[in-house]
C-alpha cells in the first residue's frame, strides 16, 4: 500500500507515522478542497464521507498535519479561527489587502537561498513556509 501514496500521505510514513483511514480520509479533504478550509469545514466534509470519524481523531490529523508541514493555520478573515491551507511542495504564499480582504495566491516565492542560510545559521532543517504580504489592492488604492 505504502508504494502508491501520494506525496503528502508519504511524508507522514517517512516521519514515522501510520497511514490511518482518518488521516487519509482528513488529507482527502485538503486535497480536494482547491483552498482555504477551516476545521469546521474540515469536520463536515469528512463526516459526509465517513460519520464514524470522530473530531478527536479529526484534530489531531490537523496537528499533525500543521507539524508535518503538509498544512499550515492562516488567520486571513478573523484572529479567532484559523483558515487552514495545503501546502504544496511545502509552502504557500499570499498577497492580503488591508482594507477589502482580497487574498491574491502567488507561487514563485524565490525563498531557497534564505531556508539554506537560515538552515546553516540556526542547525535546522526547515520543512515548508507560509508567507503573507499586507498592503491595499488595485480596487481599494482608487
Amino acid at each position: 500500500m505504502t508504494e502508491q501514496l501520494s506525496k503528502r500521505a508519504r511524508r507522514m510514513v517517512d516521519a514515522g507515522y501510520k497511514v490511518t483511514k482518518a488521516r487519509m480520509t482528513v488529507l482527502r479533504v485538503f486535497e480536494e478542497s482547491g483552498g482555504h478550509i477551516t476545521s469546521k469545514e474540515v469536520l463536515e466534509r469528512v463526516a459526509a464521507i465517513d460519520e464514524n470519524i470522530g473530531r478527536a481523531s479529526i484534530f489531531r490529523t490537523l496537528d499533525l498535519f500543521t507539524r508535518l508541514a503538509i498544512i499550515r493555520p492562516t488567520y486571513i478573515e478573523t484572529s479567532m479561527t484559523p483558515s487552514y491551507v495545503l501546502l504544496p511542495d511545502g509552502h504557500h504564499h499570499h498577497i492580503i489587502c488591508t482594507n477589502c480582504d482580497q487574498v491574491i495566491e502567488f507561487d514563485n516565492c524565490d525563498l531557497s537561498d534564505l531556508a539554506h542560510q537560515l538552515e546553516a545559521e540556526y542547525g535546522i532543517e526547515l520543512t515548508g513556509h507560509l508567507l503573507e504580504f499586507y498592503g491595499i489592492c488595485k480596487t481599494c488604492a482608487v
